[in-house]
């Protein structure tokens, strides 16, 4: 999965694709490069990113995902939102998945509309949002707590008529998890991949493998990216969410040779 921030303030790239154009070229770059899904999202969920509203989202999102949707008529595209509404409109615009960070809980329309809607949907386990997720990271275990929270947001998920087979987890790597949790959270990935629900981890570049290697570039994280891809194949990791889609790629293709 690539990820397209159309935003001016995600973590790594804020504002590289704010323009439609660009994120159009990204979008064939990664396709070219070895995307199977592009992910494109209009709010930074990063932490201390300040919400800026169904409304604004749609203003940044629409154009370009129409535009990609055109030039690339068989690519798959996810719409990285917590809000129903943009979701709906993105689906409606040639969306073909939603991915939403708060696993549908922000939103009460969300899991409606991901019944009605029937495509796949990615539930993430998350707590707070981007202003609080930093202090709710207490867990006395925390590869149990993201299951158990996984299978929760499932049981309310499939209660609201979504479909079992629509579900794909995201632990949420960076989301109200200490760099601890988070090596921990990989250290013991199948716990998390033993139930068989499609796995969609999402490491790239983030704070943790920065404070591992005491490196503060975001963008220069990419070979620590590629240690944590190569453990997400080790584990049988369904879908990893990328930044630098053509080393990843490869990286996922060795390692599938290796296990």
């Amino acid at each position: 999965m690539g990820v397209i921030n159309i935003t001016p303030d995600s973590f790594s790239d804020g504002g590289r694709f704010l323009e439609s154009e660009r994120a159009e070229r990204e979008a064939a770059h990664q396709l070219r490069s070895g995307a199977d899904v592009l992910d494109l999202g209009a709010q930074s969920t990063r932490p201390g990113a300040s919400e800026v509203g169904a409304e604004e989202e749609c203003h940044r999102l629409l154009q370009p995902l129409r535009a990609i949707r055109r030039q690339h008529p068989s690519a798959l595209i996810s719409v990285d939102t917590f809000h129903a509404a943009v979701a709906e409109a993105a689906l409606n615009a040639g969306a073909d998945w939603i991915n939403d960070v708060s696993g549908g809980e922000r939103d009460p329309a969300m899991l409606p509309l991901m019944a009605e809607a029937g495509c796949p949907v990615v539930l993430m386990h998350n707590r707070g949002n981007s202003q609080t997720m930093d202090t709710l990271t207490d867990y006395d275990d925390v590869v149990l707590e993201v299951l158990q929270g996984l299978r929760r947001r499932s049981e309310v998920a499939i209660a609201a008529g979504v479909r079992s087979n629509q579900i794909i987890w995201d632990p949420g790597l960076g989301f109200a998890k200490t760099h601890e949790q988070n090596l921990e959270i990989l250290q013991r990935l199948e716990c998390l991949t033993a139930d068989g629900v499609p796995l969609l981890m999402g490491p790239s570049r983030k704070r943790f493998i920065g404070h591992v290697l005491n490196e503060p570039q975001p963008r220069a994280r990419i070979w620590g990216t590629a240690a944590v891809t190569c453990r997400c194949a080790h584990a049988g990791v369904a879908i990893v969410r990328v930044h630098d889609v053509k080393p990843m790629a490869q990286t996922l293709k060795m390692a599938e040779q290796l296990w």
